[in-house]
């Protein structure tokens, strides 16, 4: 009997251990495409608001949220002449967070719809993300 309640405390432990666990983890990449700012939280505490380039004319950001599908540390892009992506946390297909040596260009639309960010910036948040996991982070575009 003592061993049957044993069990059942652990797995209660682990069930709400992790439940806590997971939630203080949470990551929230809040990226304004209409003011080029990204905003991250944890636990609705922010922690970074950096200037962005999201989508220039005729090269469009989605709006939406998502959850990280895959990261790089260095990725270089097959559709546009294997220009460096470094630190990459894709959200959407080819659509990724990354950082670029183009900082002037930050805080205006510069790229071909990904989101830029200077590549420390991108270091630290790609870094948020790997610790919190791809399930604790949401990346949200909105005008």
């Amino acid at each position: 009997m003592k061993n049957s309640a044993f069990k059942i405390a652990a797995v209660i432990a682990f069930l709400f251990g992790g439940l806590g666990q997971s939630m203080a983890a949470e990551i929230v990449a809040r990226i304004d495409v209409s003011r080029q700012v990204m905003t991250v939280s944890q636990q609705g505490r922010v922690l970074h608001t950096w200037p962005v380039s999201t989508g220039r004319k005729g090269f469009s950001t989605p709006r939406g949220t998502y959850r990280p599908t895959r990261m790089h540390k260095m990725w270089h892009s097959r559709k546009y002449d294997m220009s460096p992506m470094p630190y990459s946390v894709f959200f959407r297909g080819g659509y990724a967070i990354h950082g670029t040596g183009y900082v002037k260009q930050l805080g205006r639309p510069a790229s071909h719809g990904c989101v830029r960010l200077a590549t420390g910036n991108a270091q630290r948040f790609y870094s948020l993300v790997k610790q919190a996991g791809s399930k604790n982070t949401r990346i949200v575009l909105v005008n």
